[in-house]
């Protein structure tokens, strides 16, 4: 019987140690640097915040107003600005080119 127990604390260690060799080795990556990112790409990425930003502070406002925390007057100055930028963000997202939007409009 103890012959079986020190058996089975031995492959209890060597199960113990296989799984956790991966977290004990010192990690030497030769570069860890991530890639930028193309210049389209950034870009892209920046509209996206733009796009985002405007949406969540349009969203924001139409809560504020629900609320009555702003007034009818005070929105009706805010939501214009808001929504052109939103839309502006939106438009240069979009992959098709403007002249083809206008004529799927039609």
């Amino acid at each position: 019987m103890p012959m079986w127990l020190a058996v089975g604390a031995l492959l209890a260690i060597a199960c113990v140690l296989l799984v956790a060799r991966p977290f004990l080795r010192d990690p030497s990556p030769v570069d860890d640097r991530l890639d930028e990112p193309a210049e389209g790409v950034r870009e892209r990425i920046a509209l996206a915040e733009e796009r985002d930003r405007a949406l969540a502070a349009l969203k924001e406002l139409e809560f504020d107003h629900r609320t009555g925390k702003v007034s009818d007057d005070d929105y009706r100055a805010q939501v214009g600005p808001l929504r052109r930028r939103a839309a502006e963000a939106l438009r240069a997202l979009d992959p098709k080119p403007q002249k083809e939007q206008a004529r799927a409009g039609r």
